[in-house]
């Protein structure tokens, strides 16, 4: 019901979609995957306003609760942000919120879906109270790159990537919602050849019982005509 400008990479699964805001709840843009949207990261251009950040499962009803990218609050119930309506393989819809749809106020959205042997998004429990003997998470490929945040409390989305670490322990963090300087202090995982393990236990990234959500992109991408699923092409 909004149009939208759409730039699409579809082997990458990722697009950027640019619409002006009409602030009606149940509006909706394309977005162009032909895929369903794992993630999406929506920022207003026009106004001041936090990220609006949607994650496939953030939560048992994704569409009910929204994160906040520049901010470590907990995954929160709102039906004025994704409108309380699960994204499609075409379409997201909008809620009322300034921050995803202020009317007349130009908005952004980075929308990706998964690719298999190039990008995973899920969620892990944390396991340990103390130790490095942390949680593994299948990918299906070795990560180059990690964000992983806690959603069941406030806690910062953390990154973790191979170029400032060339091998395991993983050392160096920075965090999205943060302008403080990196951490070099804490052995936080290890990126292997399949996923990632998590070597300590806490620090938003491991916390025994909690909920955590993360974004992973692979080292090599194993992804061609054949390697991309029927409905990612």
């Amino acid at each position: 019901s909004i149009t939208s400008t759409v730039q699409v990479n579809a082997t990458a699964g990722f697009s950027i979609v640019t619409f002006t805001g009409n602030g009606t709840g149940g509006a909706t843009i394309a977005h162009g995957l032909g895929a369903l949207p794992h993630m999406i990261l929506s920022k207003s251009r026009g106004h001041a306003e936090n990220w609006a950040v949607y994650h496939q499962f953030s939560n048992a009803t994704p569409e009910d609760y929204y994160l906040a990218l520049d901010d470590n609050r907990a995954a929160t119930d709102s039906n004025v942000v994704w409108n309380d309506t699960a994204p499609t393989s075409t379409l997201i819809t909008l809620g009322s919120q300034d921050k995803i749809n202020k009317s007349s106020s130009t908005h952004i959205a980075f929308c990706f879906t998964e690719i298999q042997g190039y990008s995973k998004f899920g969620s892990y429990k944390g396991n340990i109270t103390s130790g490095s003997d942390g949680t593994f998470v299948y990918t299906g490929f070795k990560p180059a790159w990690i964000m992983l945040k806690r959603t069941d409390v406030a806690d910062g989305w953390h990154i973790f990537d191979n170029k400032r670490d060339v091998d395991n322990v993983i050392e160096h963090r920075i965090e999205a919602d943060s302008s403080s300087a990196e951490h070099t202090t804490v052995d936080w995982c290890d990126l292997l050849s399949n996923g990632f393990k998590l070597r300590y236990n806490g620090g938003g990234v491991n916390v025994s019982g909690g909920t955590h959500i993360y974004m992973a992109f692979a080292e090599n991408p194993i992804v061609g005509t054949n390697n991309i699923p029927a409905t990612a092409r």
